[in-house]
């Protein structure tokens, strides 16, 4: 009632039933997310134990983690048939050896073309027999004829590398994922018109919704440097989605957080040590300490495959880079030239995601931001950034 005083004791009474309020709501909040981030556990898709081709080496002081994600272009399951192709079976064409160091401080990811002509070892398929090896076969054929396991028996044969753990996610993930943190903010040169495939895009920086990031992270014909072009922007994207997770308070919003886990754990497949909830937090707990100008993408040192021009190969820096990797070292300047930092994804303003993306009340379906553009025109190490679809 307006106007009228308390007296302490009264005081005291209306300040014990707020607190007592809050920690009802906070228990009872607590209780209702428990039972939520539980169901999430059913939703989980267990892939093939990893049959290591290498032995993990052991650090003093902790051991780095290495994981191998693999983008699924799976047209099967719903949401998944983007552009009438249900029946070509599934590929990898992407393929990103992530390092997380032992001090779990830094995090670098490494781009694999699917397009390398590599060494393939004897795998286990599908149906149980086995799936012979091959001298020389394009890298993502492992994954085509024996799926994850393959890739990752693959990666360890080439590199050295103990795989701690795979996932997979396909494009219906990938879409729910960025609508779940409210759009990403991207960078493009010049407007795409792939009319082809039905994507196009204005030039500029932009907010993408879902089903734009996936056309903009699978379109490949509007640059010269084609694959190679659709890796970098790969890796830009990636950038830029981690930045918004964290700059934009993501963490902080349990729906937020909710949706973002409701649609990876509906979409991945992962070896058993990460086919849990708990897992996948556990995971996410070791990240505390990684600021985001400790995460970046890089590509694994490649040149043309001398008797196919349509091909590439692994270049002979390569085998630096798994060493640096094995020794859990930082990367050295030689590899880091051309990386892409999550602090500062190309052509955007260093933690773009805080500024960038939707009110907290605006709904996931809201329409992309338009589109500013740059003021620059590329030159120089600049027509490189162009050639790849990215802003310098």
């Amino acid at each position: 009632m307006a106007g009228v005083r308390l007296e302490r004791g009264q005081r005291r009474a209306v300040a014990l039933v707020i607190v007592v309020t809050q920690l009802v709501v906070a228990v009872v909040t607590g209780v209702v997310i428990s039972v939520a981030y539980g169901k999430l556990d059913k939703n989980f898709i267990t892939g093939d134990p990893i049959d290591h081709k290498t032995k993990k080496h052991h650090h003093i002081g902790g051991d780095p983690l290495d994981i191998l994600v693999m983008g699924s272009d799976s047209r099967a399951g719903a949401g998944n048939d983007i552009d009438g192709q249900t029946d070509i079976g599934e590929r990898s064409d992407t393929t990103i050896l992530v390092h997380v160091s032992a001090d779990r401080k830094t995090v670098y990811g490494v781009s694999l073309p699917r397009d390398a002509m590599v060494r393939r070892p004897d795998c286990e398929g599908p149906d149980g027999e086995t799936v012979p090896g091959a001298e020389l076969d394009m890298f993502n054929a492992a994954y085509s004829l024996a799926g994850a396991t393959c890739t990752v028996a693959q990666v360890e044969e080439l590199t050295g590398i103990y795989i701690d753990h795979y996932v997979t996610l396909d494009f219906n993930g990938f879409k729910d994922m960025v609508e779940a943190v409210h759009g990403v903010t991207v960078c493009i040169p010049e407007a795409v018109d792939d009319s082809a495939h039905g994507i196009t895009f204005e030039a500029g920086t932009q907010e993408l919704d879902g089903q734009q990031a996936l056309d903009y992270v699978r379109e490949r014909s509007s640059t010269p440097n084609a694959d190679i072009g659709r890796m970098k922007r790969q890796q830009a994207f990636m950038a830029s989605m981690i930045n918004k997770v964290v700059s934009a308070g993501t963490l902080t919003r349990p729906s937020r957080v909710y949706n973002f886990l409701k649609a990876a754990t509906g979409s991945i497949v992962t070896d058993p040590g990460l086919s849990s909830l708990s897992g996948l937090v556990h995971l996410a707990w070791e990240f505390r300490r990684t600021d985001l100008d400790n995460i970046s993408f890089i590509t694994v040192p490649f040149e043309e495959y001398p008797p196919d021009p349509n091909r590439l190969q692994w270049s002979a820096s390569a085998k630096g880079l798994w060493k640096v990797i094995l020794e859990d070292q930082p990367l050295p300047k030689k590899y880091r030239e051309e990386a892409i930092s999550a602090d500062k994804p190309p052509g955007t303003p260093a933690g773009s995601g805080a500024a960038s993306g939707s009110d907290p009340g605006t709904t996931s379906g809201a329409p992309a931001s338009p589109p500013t553009t740059p003021d620059a025109t590329p030159s120089g190490g600049e027509q490189e950034s162009d050639a790849n679809g990215l802003c310098a």
